[in-house]
């Protein structure tokens, strides 16, 4: 009587569950940049997963010269045919549409995480504003210029993932980039900068200030707001122009609601950004975009959809937290002993 094959697949699978799990933040953020959505790319991952598996399950004896290549090819392919079902999503979403944010954890706590590591990889996310930008791409440009631009894979790699030519992959870049570089100055804010300009805005929004927020707001300032229809209140669409950016922003704060809501300041898709929790449920990311001087907001993206917050938590206070509420009650003081 023959031995039974299952050990030997059973050591292949094992294998190929290592090599995964090795890739798996790379493929993460690949897929994330391709569609912009946490959850997505979580579900991409998974076929990701299944097709990987079972490839080795089915042929446990066949060397993979490159798994890394290999694993880069189903994933993106996977990534381009979900982009189909994404579209027909978005046809009946109401509002905005923005991207899930990704939100790193405190700094304390990604000094203690062992999953550190993870959180460096998935800093490979572009920014929230180059997110936007890029839904205007065609799922093939968008890809290439992901593949090309954020993770520097050459015009000859590039044709393997997706199964074209050096030649169309070239055109496709360039086609790409001349899109993104027309609608996306190549600017960034010192973080220090970001980060001051971050609390001003967010001091006036909250307090309905309208003439702090006439110095900090561009004349020329975008606001997106993305409540997907279940946050009250958020802006249909788009809304452009600083008079009626601050007309919508001083709704909220005249509104009062909601009451109490916790600040935290974090890097959002690698830039500093702010976290509004009620309770210890997150209510917003507050994302901007400033001019190429650093001194005004430019772009405004709010996303307050509850079902685009769920990986968001409120986590521990970084020091940085508490200095601001210190900072805050200093003041306060002040005010009360010349009142």
């Amino acid at each position: 009587m023959s031995e039974s094959p299952a050990p030997a697949t059973d050591e292949a699978l094992t294998t190929a569950t290592r090599l995964f799990i090795d890739h798996r933040e790379l493929l993460f953020a690949i897929v994330y940049n391709m569609l912009g959505g946490v959850a997505d790319t979580e579900d991409i991952l998974q076929d990701t997963w299944l097709s990987w598996s079972g490839s080795r399950d089915r042929s446990p004896d066949q060397e993979i010269d490159n798994p890394r290549a290999y694993l880069v090819r189903i994933a993106v392919n996977h990534a381009l045919k979900r982009r189909a079902v994404i579209s027909r999503r978005r046809e009946t979403y109401v509002g905005p549409w923005l991207p899930e944010p990704l939100v790193a954890e405190s700094a304390e706590t990604e000094v203690a995480s062992a999953d550190a590591a993870d959180r460096v990889l998935r800093g490979e996310s572009v920014s929230m504003a180059m997110l936007v930008v890029l839904e205007s791409l065609s799922p093939l440009e968008r890809a290439v210029f992901v593949l090309n631009e954020v993770f520097d894979y050459a015009h000859t790699e590039i044709a393997e993932v997706i199964d074209r030519s050096p030649a169309a992959v070239r055109q496709l870049a360039h086609r790409a980039r001349r899109h993104v570089h027309a609608r996306r100055p190549l600017y960034e804010a010192h973080p220090r900068v970001r980060r001051e300009a971050t609390e001003r805005f967010v001091e006036a929004a909250l307090g309905g200030d309208i003439s702090a927020l006439m110095e900090i707001l561009a004349p020329d300032v975008t606001v997106w707001s993305d409540g997907g229809g279940k946050r009250r209140p958020a802006g249909l669409r788009p809304v452009h122009g600083r008079d009626k950016a601050i007309r919508l922003l001083t709704s909220y704060a005249g509104r009062g609601e909601p009451h109490g809501l916790d600040i935290r300041y974090r890097r959002v898709n690698g830039d500093d950004s702010a976290v509004l929790f009620e309770g210890e449920s997150p209510y917003a990311v507050v994302v901007m975009d400033l001019t190429p001087e650093g001194d005004r907001v430019s772009g405004l993206y709010i996303v307050s959809n509850p079902d685009k917050l769920t990986h968001v938590h409120l986590g521990e206070k970084d020091e940085t937290d508490e200095m601001d509420e210190t900072d805050e009650m200093d003041e306060m003081d002040e005010m009360e002993g010349t009142a």
